[in-house]
């Protein structure tokens, strides 16, 4: 594997977690040190990197990420009944210039993805989904992206590439491999109307932060879809986070924040996880520990489900509106909702059949009240333009 590049976990955080009880997290990861070198990978499910990049932030940062307090305080969560392996591969540090960082954050995810093993990254800016979204040339040709974030990120048309204009990079650089992006918990009073115009144009889709805090729920059809997610630290509540300069009074709780990350571990699609734009103080690291803990937590609970290859599992509900018929399913095991698409959402599948798009219950009732879903208007206006 390309690792090369990788720097070892940090002494202290290696002396910290001798301490530590045997039921705690840190007890059971395989961890890149300087005495044993990188673990042996070949049963790790989930790897946690540090990547210390941040000459593209938009604000700058007064200092350093500090990973190994982080990952501290996630060595010292205790360990859920997980039946799988975990590994700590170290830091990427500082290239000689951003693009030599990139070029390292892309094959390393590269590598691991290859593998089967799920990234999760701890970055000091959110640029970094950029090389973390190139990782997937190649290997997946039409990528579902989903920020957690209360920015779109488009940025400046002349802007150069930074933590607040790394989408416009994605959406324009080639090989375009970007399917869809969705947004969660976007606050419009950060968000130029050319930016909402634009997500509108490209049938992308958005979730209020307001609209979020009424349900959390609805954050998970827009997961279960995704296939890589990056989280902007940002998006939640300075008082949350213990930080003030460069973090809003509104935003996501800690609870709301870890549900996301549940939910995201949940989706079998997802297979790299980012959580970006964080600064040093104690109760950021030990909300961003727990955020790790939630994702491995749903990670352990997958479960793979298709309506089209285990009906048995599913009741199907045909709405007729005034001018669709949508099919919905509903998992007897999950109670998870999907409703169907034309085949275009599909263009991997060589049969015309259709799609299944996430969704939920509150979905299938506006059908039943002869309302088209927003979801499905978007998926099918995607398909067809």
């Amino acid at each position: 594997m390309e690792l090369d590049f990788l720097v070892p976990v940090d002494d202290k955080v290696l002396a910290h977690c001798e301490l530590l009880p045997q039921q705690a997290m840190g007890k059971h990861i395989k961890v890149h040190s300087k005495r044993d070198g990188l673990p042996e990978m070949s049963a790790v499910k989930i790897a946690f990197l540090g990547v210390k990049e941040s000459r593209n932030a938009f604000e700058k940062k007064p200092e350093k990420i500090d990973v190994s307090a982080i990952r501290i305080q996630l060595y010292k969560l205790l360990l859920g009944n997980w039946s799988f392996r975990l590994a700590d591969i170290g830091d990427i540090e500082e290239g000689a210039t951003v693009e030599d960082t990139y070029f390292v954050v892309k094959n390393t995810l590269t590598a691991l993805l290859k593998q089967g093993v799920v990234p999760i990254i701890i970055g000091a800016t959110q640029d970094i989904t950029y090389p973390a979204y190139r990782a997937f040339d190649g290997i997946k040709n039409l990528v579902n992206l989903v920020a957690v974030d209360s920015r779109f990120d488009f940025g400046m048309d002349d802007e150069l590439i930074s933590s607040h204009s790394y989408m416009s990079k994605i959406i324009t650089d080639q090989p375009n491999n970007l399917y869809n992006f969705s947004n969660i918990g976007y606050q419009s009073y950060f968000n130029a109307q050319e930016e909402m115009d634009l997500m509108e144009r490209l049938f992308f889709d958005a979730y209020r932060l307001g609209e979020l805090g009424s349900d959390i729920s609805l954050a998970e059809p827009v997961l279960r879809n995704a296939h890589m997610v990056s989280m902007d630290m940002r998006a939640v509540r300075a008082s949350e986070i213990g930080l003030l300069d460069n973090f809003s009074p509104n935003g996501f709780t800690g609870r709301e924040i870890c549900a996301i990350a549940r939910y995201a571990g949940f989706s079998d699609k997802v297979c790299l996880f980012g959580i970006y734009e964080m600064e040093n103080a104690v109760q950021s690291s030990q909300l961003i520990a727990q955020i790790i803990w939630y994702f491995i937590e749903g990670f352990n609970f997958r479960i793979t489900e298709s309506p089209l290859e285990e009906p048995e599992n599913f009741t199907k509900y045909n709405v007729p509106c005034d001018s669709e018929q949508l099919v919905f399913h509903k998992s007897h095991l999950t109670d998870r909702w999907w409703v169907e698409v034309p085949s275009v959402l599909a263009p991997h599948t060589k049969t015309d059949t259709v799609a299944l798009l996430p969704c939920t219950k509150t979905d299938y009732l506006q059908a039943c009240d002869q309302n088209i879903p927003e979801r499905w208007l978007k998926a099918y206006k995607k398909g067809f333009n």
